[in-house]
């Protein structure tokens, strides 16, 4: 039977290890006699668990000491919401950095709690789009937050730079397919959050890095499931948790420090990057048409020359292991996904089958 790589988007594969770690002792944690999921969130076996889990998220991306860490429900999507809610007043402008499908679907529901100025970056330069620089953004004077997106995963394309803008603004991002997968300066952002199901775990909690003296500053009524300040007075736990995405979470942030850390994740996430771009840079068959300079390193999206050989490739793929290479509903053509679980075995085995079926397809 072929060995099977799962290139999707989201939820994407895990770890091996931690999948094999997670089966053996999915009836019996610690010698207990029972799963994790049967422990109460409220017990002291479950905390240290959390506490745990923080401490390695802590250590591998050097989160500063006035940052809180918050394990919350409802995916990016409820974040969407939960920051204005949080931050902003019902008549501040605030400016959303557009890139993409995702920041586009922040700033929508943004609108609902205060002025959006939408700033589109997208720029098409002869048969690339592509991003324009931060330097460039035409950012209102007197906003005081700014939001963006540093990776549109639909798109595959990606800001690679940090934010570095004056007038002390607050800058909010959406991590959600990129967190863990380099190091991070965290200190460059008001509050950092991101959906689990890509490089976290399993779907189920949403990451929030928040700086200390952002939480508890809105006068509004919120609901006290997406408030950071009840969050952080119970300890991301103000209602049960989703408990086995944490459990199995904490095991993925063990996994990466057993990898080396991320400055080692890096290297080896730009080497199967590197490998798959170079493929299709000189294919005759494939293209890409992100600009080199805005290529997501997580998420390669490329076209068939020949659109009607798509259904072709995907099932061929399929029939060799590989899964879910076809591109989001809303771009077309393929996508390979390469998080930090998919091994650089997985990438290579992808690149031959497209150097074959181009062979065959000419």
């Amino acid at each position: 039977m072929n060995k099977i790589y799962n290139f999707s988007a989201g939820p994407s594969m895990l770890p091996v290890e931690v999948l094999k770690s997670a089966q053996k002792e999915l009836c019996n944690w610690n010698g207990m006699g029972i799963s994790i999921m049967e422990i109460s969130h409220k017990s002291n076996i479950f905390i240290n668990i959390v506490k745990e889990t923080e401490h390695n998220l802590r250590t591998l991306l050097n989160i500063p000491k006035n940052y809180k860490v918050l394990f919350c429900h409802g995916g990016a999507r409820g974040q969407f919401a939960a920051l204005p809610l949080n931050l902003f007043q019902n008549n501040e402008i605030v400016d959303y950095i557009i890139s993409g499908y995702w920041s586009e679907s922040a700033a929508q529901e943004a609108i609902k709690y205060c002025i959006v100025n939408k700033i589109n970056i997208r720029q098409q330069k002869l048969n690339y789009l592509s991003m324009k620089d931060m330097d460039h953004w035409s950012l209102t004077p007197n906003a005081k937050y700014i939001h963006y997106c540093p990776n549109e995963t639909i798109d595959g394309i990606a800001i690679h730079t940090l934010p570095n803008f004056p007038n002390n603004k607050i800058v909010l991002a959406d991590y959600s397919s990129v967190i863990l997968s380099a190091p991070l300066d965290i200190s460059k952002f008001g509050v950092i959050y991101a959906g689990s199901q890509k490089n976290i775990g399993p779907a189920g909690i949403t990451l929030v890095i928040i700086r200390e003296d952002l939480i508890g500053i809105t006068k509004r009524s919120i609901l006290s499931i997406l408030n950071y300040s009840i969050l952080t007075k119970h300890n991301s736990m103000y209602n049960t948790p989703s408990t086995f995405a944490l459990y199995l979470s904490g095991m993925v942030f063990k996994w990466l420090k057993k990898q080396g850390g991320l400055q080692k994740i890096a290297k080896r996430n730009q080497k199967k990057a590197n490998l798959l771009y170079n493929i299709i840079d000189n294919s005759k068959l494939y293209i890409n048409q992100i600009n080199p300079i805005n290529r997501s390193i997580m998420n390669v999206t490329f076209q068939i020359i020949k659109p009607k050989l798509n259904i072709k490739f995907i099932k061929l793929a399929e029939k060799q292991g590989l899964f879910f290479l076809q591109g989001h509903k809303e771009s077309g053509g393929l996508r390979a996904s390469i998080y930090n679980a998919m091994p650089l075995d997985g990438v290579q085995k992808l690149v031959n089958f497209m150097i074959n079926f181009e062979e065959n397809n000419k």
